[in-house]
């Protein structure tokens, strides 16, 4: 084995750890943000689900 052989090795064993760690730095800073979130209340005046006039006629009419 040539020198150049064991650095491209080392280098895609360095890759490898890299990227599973990245991966679980991803998971947990993903599932930190989705915490934040549910923390905050909904704002009164957010656009939602609004059950109107017409979602209760369609309601009615398709029987749910």
């Amino acid at each position: 084995m040539t020198k150049e052989t064991d650095r491209i090795e080392t280098d895609r064993r360095g890759f490898l750890k890299l990227a599973g760690l990245g991966a679980a730095a991803g998971g947990t800073a993903l599932v930190a943000g989705e915490a934040a979130a549910a923390d905050q209340p909904a704002s009164p005046t957010a656009a939602g689900y609004r059950e109107t006039e017409h979602v209760k006629t369609f309601y009615e009419t398709a029987r749910f």
